[in-house]
């Protein structure tokens, strides 16, 4: 059992890959990623890496995330690791509503390490919340961008 939310967000398909396409972004929308200390020139191609970090300071644990596939404006997969708990594998999958919507729909399903032993329903009652709240941070994010006219990130 993984989680699996969606949300529609105001923004053409391309406006909401370009956020996904950059990984530097990823610790302004993604609940739990605190510091983005790299992001692999080849991102988002498959094998490419965002270095990260997770957690508050001082508890800040340093990891990566890797991309597993990729089709450009529509898919990325990635299979995040957060030591000790083990991996996840997240997919982004995103369907064009129109010149101006965008449905994305995240999936996660706890892959590896201790914390995929949690029985699935526990799983699930905690992934969910962090994952729409993350797709509400991406919406905010992508939105923003698309009312101000802004579309490289600093």
């Amino acid at each position: 059992m993984s989680s699996e939310v969606s949300r529609t967000i105001a923004a053409p398909a391309d406006q909401v890959w370009d956020v996904l396409a950059d990984g530097w972004t990823y610790a302004a929308w993604l609940v739990g990623a605190s510091h983005i200390r790299a992001v692999d020139a080849e991102w988002p191609a498959p094998g490419a890496k965002i270095h990260h970090s997770v957690g508050s300071w001082p508890l800040v644990l340093q990891d990566d995330t890797k991309v597993l596939s990729c089709e450009p404006g529509k898919l990325l997969e990635l299979e995040a690791r957060i030591y000790p708990a083990g991996a996840a594998h997240v997919r982004f999958q995103l369907t064009s509503l129109g010149p101006a919507r965008t449905e994305v729909r995240m999936t996660e399903e706890l892959t590896r390490g201790p914390a995929q032993h949690l029985p699935k329903l526990v799983q699930k009652l905690l992934l969910t919340p962090r994952n729409k709240e993350s797709l509400a941070r991406l919406a905010s994010y992508v939105e923003g961008r698309v009312r101000t006219g802004r579309q490289s990130t600093p």
